[in-house]
């Protein structure tokens, strides 16, 4: 059983990540979503974050992978899909 929901996707889940993953305030919020389409431009599955040299899945890899895995990944395209936040 995969874990998660599958449900509805959360509103502007393709381009805004989870308030509580990347909060607005960032430092580096901007290079992380240029980042961010860079890779869904490319279509690519992850891209490296700037400020931590990371690889994070993009939202449509995750929204095409179908379930969310409750990990708290920084673009979950879920409603309900929540896990202990990391600070961001």
């Amino acid at each position: 059983m995969k874990a998660g929901p599958s449900g509805p996707r959360r509103a502007g889940w393709r381009s805004t990540p989870h308030p509580s993953r990347l909060r607005p305030g960032h430092p580096e919020r901007e290079a992380i979503l240029a980042a961010h389409e860079r890779a869904l431009a490319s279509r690519l599955s992850t891209y490296r974050d700037p400020s931590t040299g990371y690889s994070v899945f993009t939202a449509d890899y995750l929204a095409d992978r179908g379930y969310c895995c409750s990990q708290g990944c920084r673009h979950c395209p879920w409603e309900g899909g929540e896990a202990d936040p990391e600070p961001a």
